[in-house]
């Protein structure tokens, strides 16, 4: 059970982040194929291939000829770990300026705050 559970998963892992995806359309190629041999009794594979894959051309049936593997790519997911060399922290001996203030800077607003509740959060705690 672990080896079939082990190979499904790294089978889904090699379709969805690979062109190993396109192999699934091979269905497509080989109905395609037998469509223009119907049409073509004379046609071979290699010619089928020669003239779908080394010089594509815009005809009739070019919408399936997208469909077929490896000819439209699209991008798979993709996933990238990067580990990197030890992390390091430089402190520099620099003293940040004064910030120069303008009047006074509120420090909350006193209308979201219930004055009472924050009071009695700080009460120091009492004996019985």
């Amino acid at each position: 059970m672990k080896k079939f559970i082990s190979i499904l998963l790294l089978s889904l892992y090699l379709v969805s982040t690979t062109e190993l995806y396109q192999l699934l359309k091979m269905p497509v190629l080989i109905e395609h194929f037998m469509e223009h041999e119907k049409l073509n009794p004379d046609m071979t594979l290699e010619a089928f291939l020669k003239t779908h894959y080394c010089h594509p051309v815009k005809d009739a049936d070019y919408k399936t000829d997208r469909k077929l593997p490896f000819i439209a790519h699209s991008v798979p997911l993709t996933l990238v770990f990067i580990i990197g060399s030890s992390f390091t922290l430089d402190i520099s001996n620099h003293v940040p300026r004064q910030i120069e203030r303008h009047g006074k800077i509120p420090v909350y607003n006193d209308a979201y705050y219930n004055s009472g509740y924050l009071n009695s959060i700080w009460e120091p705690p009492r004996n019985s």
